[in-house]
């Protein structure tokens, strides 16, 4: 199928009804065509003015009212969310919890009411001084989770500034069916309101993959784009609207040229999905007979839907770092085992494995109470600080040991760089196992394997001696090619020189798979390529079996390797590892895999 010409390349001249073509991030896949809606953020213009001494007590007690009017509007928000369809609506009341967390006596609240009887100013200007500090602090972190919370923060700020000014606001009240939702930002109390059978798709200004509306409309599989600068003020409401969230494009007033043409697109896309989604209960085997673990990476708790729906074969990475977040205090040993167990319950006998606290400089939650290093990447962070304070590290392992009982878990360590800390965690281990035992508290029999995350090139070279003393490897390869070259992904300006395909990144690969095989322990790749069907005869051909990703890239890595000769792609990658050139390597690669045949319709 031929792409229709892009008349953003080559602009035409400019006319009411002229075909526009944006381009931003595609977060979630998939073709929506509809009617444009231009959603209003409810922003209210805030004005600062002085409050009288005599009068400070009755502007806390305003502000007090609008904290508690605020949180029952977001339990209806809550109530409504829960009738979403699927995983979202579970996906969306967990989000929308930060909201209430945020109304309970939350820095936010306290700083608001200090501003007032200490800068003796309005309510409103206080709101809004107190979140612009907040915001300031988080745009400080250069973490994605964290700014996508930036969204929920300046949310709650709005939702309180309404209801100091007793502004009405009901967004989505008129949105017509097959609409295109064209906003600066989406918020999930936003989205809370959505109608999904009207909906067709979203796109946005602002937000990231990490963000609440990527989440979203990749539960509710709806096609979304982030990152359209420029759409907000050249788009028009009720205008013929194109979303390829695929290819993160936005096309606004397309031709009929274009019409065909996408929908076409939306044809093949849906006929591909369903052909994938038959694959969920068939077994990822190669064509001569090699069966490959498939298994799930999960960022929060309520993705587990999407896990079981996908077909996973267990959740290769649980990052516990959601236990921390949008919170003052840590989480105590009973909460940690509470969200655990009910993981391990809807796995159904399939392995969690769960990554220590990977927390530290850039991404320290604010609970910790830590500040971030001169070098964030380079300094306290992930093992390392869990081993400077134990009582956090003593903590996990205890959940993990209980919750153990009721199901298999693994237990994986972050950023490990020496055979020390490996016998500093498992020391670690031994008392809380011994304190679990003398309060007879039922813990996992045996006790949970502890696996080693290899991503930094310490580790990878050292991989024989860290072998020795691990029950497992976890390859994560983001952080491994971005320490191997030296290349902060977040940088513009050199993002473009991350490559995974570097001849030193797949030496250090190959050199972790090997010594893993040689002391015969698992080991998987749990980083982005494990995920994306391009790489997946490079890892099996490096002698990786295992594979943990994003639950929703599990079908189509499937599909690749139900098509796939493990002898033929081991063949090949002994090719490839004898290359000094990233773009021959690349090469060898895409035409071994231009050589796939699909699978038909009925397999």
């Amino acid at each position: 199928m031929t792409a229709p010409p892009d008349p953003s390349r080559n602009p035409p001249a400019v006319s009411r009804q002229t075909e526009q073509v944006f381009h931003g991030l595609g977060v979630s896949p998939g073709v929506a065509i509809g009617v444009a809606h231009l959603h209003d953020s409810g922003n209210v213009t805030v004005q600062e003015y002085s409050i009288a001494a005599d009068r400070l007590e009755c502007e806390r007690v305003r502000f007090a009212d609008a904290v508690a009017r605020a949180s029952r509007q977001v339990s209806l928000l809550q109530r409504r969310a829960r009738s979403l369809p699927g995983s979202s609506g579970e996906e969306l009341s967990y989000l929308l919890d930060a909201y209430q967390q945020m109304l309970k006596n939350s820095r936010l609240v306290r700083g608001v009411d200090r501003r007032i009887s200490e800068e003796k100013i309005n309510a409103e200007a206080a709101v809004q001084r107190e979140i612009d500090q907040i915001v300031q602090g988080f745009a400080a972190m250069d973490d994605a989770y964290l700014a996508a919370r930036i969204e929920d923060i300046r949310d709650v700020g709005r939702r309180l500034v309404r209801n100091l000014t007793k502004t009405h606001f009901e967004p989505f009240a008129q949105l017509p069916k097959n609409a295109v939702i064209l906003a600066e930002e989406l918020t999930p109390a936003d989205t809370a309101l959505l109608d999904p059978t009207k909906v067709a798709g979203f796109a946005t200004v602002l937000g990231g993959t990490a963000s609440h509306t990527a989440i979203m409309a990749r539960s509710l599989g709806l096609p979304a784009i982030v990152g359209m600068t420029g759409l907000s003020n050249r788009a028009s409401e009720g205008v013929p609207a194109v979303i390829d969230g695929t290819e993160g494009k936005v096309i606004l007033n397309p031709t009929d040229e274009t019409l065909v043409f996408y929908r076409s697109k939306r044809a093949e896309f849906l006929k591909r999905r369903r052909q994938l989604h038959r694959l969920r209960k068939i077994p990822a085997i190669t064509l001569d007979g090699a069966t490959i673990s498939l298994q799930a990476n999960l960022e929060l708790s309520a993705e587990i839907d999407g896990v079981l729906a996908a077909g996973a074969a267990g959740v290769g990475l649980l990052r516990s770092e959601f236990l921390y977040m949008n919170r003052q205090d840590l989480p105590s040993e009973d909460e940690q085992y509470g969200e655990l167990l009910k993981l391990v319950q809807r796995l159904d006998g399939r392995t969690l494995t769960i990554r220590t606290l990977d927390a530290g400089g850039d991404k320290m939650p604010q609970a910790l109470g830590f500040g971030e290093g001169p070098n964030p990447a380079l300094g306290l962070r992930a093992i390392r600080l869990s081993l400077k304070h134990p009582e956090i590290l003593e903590t996990q392992l205890a959940a993990i040991l209980r919750v153990g009982v009721h199901g298999p878990v693994r237990i994986l360590l972050p950023m490990v760089s020496s055979v020390e800390e490996l016998q500093a965690v498992r020391d670690a281990m031994g008392q809380v196992v011994r304190r679990l035992k003398r309060r007879h508290v039922p813990i996992a029999t045996p006790l949970p394997p502890i696996g080693t995350m290899i991503e930094v090139p310490g580790a990878a070279l050292a991989a024989d001696a860290l072998a020795r003393h691990s029950d497992f490897f976890a390859i994560g390869t983001n952080d491994l090619t971005q320490y191997t070259l030296a290349i902060d992904r977040a940088d513009e300006s050199v993002a473009h020189l991350y490559n995974p395909l570097h001849p030193a990144v797949l030496r250090l690969i190959q050199f972790s798979a090997e010594a893993a095989l040689r002391a015969r322990i698992p080991v998987s790749v749990c980083g982005e390529i494990a995920g994306d069907p391009r790489y997946t005869a490079l890892l099996l051909g490096l002698g990786i079996r295992e594979l943990s990703m994003a639950a929703a890239n599990i079908p189509q890595v499937k599909q690749r390797i139900r098509t796939l000769d493990l002898v033929a792609a081991t063949r090949r990658v002994r090719v490839i590892m004898d290359q000094p050139d990233s773009r021959r390597i690349a090469q060898l690669l895409d035409d071994f895999n231009a050589d796939c045949v699909p699978l038909s319709d009925g397999e």
